[in-house]
């Protein structure tokens, strides 16, 4: 493993310049994006999964490419792939008109990869810094400092 990467066994999951600098460019609204890839990345998973088990193959293109966008963003490019390879598989089948049986293998390791990935990105994260106010200890709170 290089050190460009950030490593959770048995491969690289986050590429460590791109998360930094991902996290470089979104500054102090880093947290709160992290946040909606959470959030999307399990409504995504999810909606992958059902359109699976309808056979759907139009209901995994969206999905798809919503987890691959977000995911390369963070530098998260095992799971950005399989996300795109769902999504052109998905198309493949829209085009041929079949059913996605094809794909199953790829939406089976997707729930596992996300998590395992969304785990390592909230680790490097770290905890959302703590803002202080100025009257913090050591300091002198003047009256014009107290909101009554």
């Amino acid at each position: 493993m290089g050190e460009a990467s950030v490593s959770l066994e048995p491969g690289i999951l986050v590429d460590r310049e791109a998360f930094a600098k991902a996290r470089a460019e979104l500054g102090a609204g880093f947290q709160r994006i992290l946040g909606y890839f959470r959030e999307d990345g399990i409504k995504s998973v999810s909606a992958i999964e059902a359109a699976m088990r309808a056979k759907n193959a139009a209901g995994l293109i969206i999905p798809a490419h919503t987890l691959k966008g977000e995911a390369r963003q963070f530098g998260a490019a095992p799971l950005a792939d399989l996300a795109e390879r769902i999504e052109t598989m998905g198309r493949d089948c829209v085009e041929t008109r079949d059913t996605p049986e094809d794909v199953l293998e790829d939406v089976v390791a997707l729930r596992p990869l996300f998590t395992q990935t969304l785990a390592l990105l909230e680790r490097e994260a770290g905890p959302a810094p703590v803002r202080r106010s100025a009257a913090g200890f050591g300091r002198r709170t003047s009256p014009a400092n107290i909101i009554g």
